[in-house]
């Protein structure tokens, strides 16, 4: 006879690690919140909706982070109905729904701009070297906690990036990343929380930077990819995040 203990603790496990999952909710500029994607609600609104995020699926990570699905998530990266004004030299927030400390690793913030007669419309970003690295954190001992992961989730589940003031106008996809290197030991194990903001940048500047190919810039034997979380907490290993540096010109 299965003891019922041993039927609760499995249960209990299962569950804390959904909750640990999260989404982004919504985008904060000059002020204004701008609703992204709503997993829990959009799916069963009629009529059209305005949001300023692509899809996203779940609150679970990319299926495949060498696939498509690591450009925006695996909800097909369909165009949203709004685009957000932004100013170079804005500072972006970006609120999720909830985020958990156990899924401790890198955030990541990418632009694209997009290209073509219909701007963000039918642009994907997923191929190319588009992706321009703006903004990234990764494992700090001087920061409390040294994860950037769990820093977002003690800021009420926020992460504020600054849109660099030399790029180019134009429409562009802004691209915020979580990496959870829980289970990252394991071949294919990283979890990936991409999702896309759509932005229409107000600029002066001049900047058309190429970047990294996203899918194609991740590995999975990449250090920053492949890697055990105990290691990089106890000191015997140095991390730096996949992707690149940050580009020069931010």
């Amino acid at each position: 006879m299965v003891g019922f203990s041993s039927v609760i603790v499995p249960l209990y496990a299962l569950l804390s690690g959904v909750a640990a999952h999260g989404s982004l909710k919504a985008v904060e500029v000059n002020g204004k919140k701008y609703m992204a994607w709503q997993i829990n609600a959009d799916p069963y609104e009629k009529g059209p909706l305005v949001r300023y995020a692509r899809r996203v699926l779940n609150e679970g990570p990319v299926k495949d982070f060498t696939g498509k699905g690591i450009t925006c998530g695996d909800a097909g990266n369909q165009a949203a109905a709004g685009i957000i004004p932004v100013n170079a030299g804005d500072k972006v927030k970006l609120i999720w729904d909830q985020w958990g400390s156990s899924h401790s690793g890198p955030v990541m913030d990418y632009m694209a701009k997009c290209t073509g007669s219909d701007n963000c419309a039918s642009f994907k970003g997923d191929s190319g070297p588009v992706w321009v690295k703006i903004d990234q954190a990764g494992y700090d001992t001087k920061l409390n906690p040294p994860w950037a992961s769990d820093r977002l989730g003690r800021q009420n589940a926020t992460w504020t990036t600054t849109i660099p003031k030399s790029l180019a106008p134009g429409d562009y996809l802004l691209r915020h990343e979580i990496l959870g290197l829980h289970v990252a030991g394991k071949r294919m194990g990283a979890q990936f929380y991409p999702t896309c903001v759509q932005i229409k940048l107000t600029s002066s500047g001049t900047a058309n930077p190429k970047g990294i190919a996203l899918p194609g810039a991740y590995q999975p034997d990449d250090k920053g990819i492949l890697v055990e979380l105990w290691r990089v907490n106890q000191g015997q290993v140095q991390y730096t995040p996949p992707g690149g540096p940050v580009w020069n010109g931010v």
